[in-house]
C-alpha cells in the first residue's frame, strides 16, 4: 500500500512538471547567416545604435565604424575558423543573432537590418533624452572628485576624475590634456566591457557600450590645452575579473591611450539628482 501511495505521488508530479513545462511561452529568434574572410570588411547596418557585441570565438573580429554607432564591421581574424555565433543588442533593446562563417568570397560584404524585418527580440528600454540631458548638466555642474584613474603617452594624458550615477544613468568625466605642440585629432573614444585577462582557447566576451550622450564633444584638442568630456552611458557594475576600458585612439598616429575602470570604482559613483 505504502509503494502504490508513493507510485501515484510521483505520477502527480511528474504531470505537475509536465504542465509547467507547457505553460512557459518560448520565441525563437530567427539566427542570421553571415559570411565573413580576411582580405575584406564586412558591414553590418543596424536601425538602431549598437549597445553590446559578444563574439563566439576568437576568429571573428568586430567593432563599431568611427562616428556611426549603428554600424557594425566584421572580419575574420585569421583564414578559417570554427562556425561561431554573433550577437549585437541594439539601443531599443533588440538582440540579433548571426551564425558567422568563413568563406574567401563572401555574397554580400555590406548588410542593411530594416526596423520591418522579424529577426530580434525586443526587451529594453533606456532614459529619455530630457532625463540624460538633465543628467549631463548636473554632471558638469559638479566639481567633486572621487577617483582618478589616468593614462600618459608622448605629451598627452588621458584621465578620469568623476563618476556619478542618476538613476539609470553612469556618468564618467574625462579630461584629455595635450602638452605636446602637435594637435591631437581624436580618431575614436570607445567604452568597452573585457576580460582583465584574455585566456587563450577560451570564448572572447567583449561588451561595446554605446554611449546616450557626451557632452562637450570635440573632434580634436589643439596644443598646449586640455578639454573635458562628459560621457553618458548606462548605468553599470562589473563582473568579476572583467573591467570597464575606455580606450582613446589619436588619427593617424600613435598617442593612444587606455583607461581600466574597474567595480570599485563604479561603487564610488557619486549620486546625482533624479530628474
Amino acid at each position: 500500500m505504502r509503494n502504490f501511495l508513493l507510485s501515484q505521488l510521483l505520477l502527480c508530479l511528474s504531470f505537475v512538471g509536465i504542465a509547467i513545462c507547457q505553460g512557459v511561452e518560448t520565441n525563437d529568434i530567427q539566427t542570421i547567416p553571415l559570411e565573413i574572410t580576411t582580405g575584406k570588411t564586412t558591414h553590418i547596418v543596424f536601425p538602431y545604435s549598437i549597445k553590446t557585441v559578444d563574439r563566439g570565438n576568437g576568429g571573428i573580429l568586430a567593432q563599431t565604424a568611427a562616428g556611426f554607432d549603428n554600424i557594425l564591421q566584421v572580419k575574420a581574424a585569421m583564414a578559417s575558423f570554427d562556425t561561431t555565433n554573433l550577437t549585437v543588442i541594439t539601443g531599443d533593446g533588440t538582440l540579433y543573432s548571426f551564425l558567422a562563417s568563413y568563406c574567401p568570397n563572401p555574397v554580400s560584404i555590406n548588410i542593411r537590418i530594416g526596423k520591418s524585418m522579424n529577426v530580434g527580440a525586443t526587451s529594453v528600454a533606456e532614459p529619455n533624452e530630457a532625463e540624460i540631458e538633465q543628467a549631463l548638466i548636473q554632471a558638469s555642474q559638479n566639481d567633486s572628485s572621487n577617483v582618478r584613474i589616468k593614462n600618459q603617452s608622448s605629451q598627452t594624458k588621458l584621465e578620469i576624475s568623476g563618476i556619478y550615477i542618476c538613476g539609470d544613468i553612469l556618468l564618467c568625466k574625462l579630461t584629455l590634456t595635450n602638452n605636446s605642440p602637435i594637435k591631437y585629432d581624436i580618431e575614436s573614444l570607445r567604452f568597452s566591457i573585457r576580460d582583465k585577462k584574455r585566456p587563450k582557447r577560451t570564448a572572447i566576451q567583449e561588451t561595446y557600450i554605446t554611449p546616450f550622450r557626451v557632452l562637450s564633444d570635440t573632434t580634436s584638442v589643439g596644443p598646449n590645452t586640455e578639454h573635458t568630456f562628459i560621457y553618458a552611458i548606462p548605468k553599470m557594475t562589473i563582473p568579476d575579473k572583467k573591467l570597464l576600458s575606455i580606450t582613446l585612439q589619436e588619427k593617424n598616429g600613435g598617442r593612444h591611450l587606455n583607461l581600466k575602470v574597474r567595480n570599485r570604482h563604479i561603487l564610488k559613483s557619486l549620486p546625482l539628482t533624479t530628474p
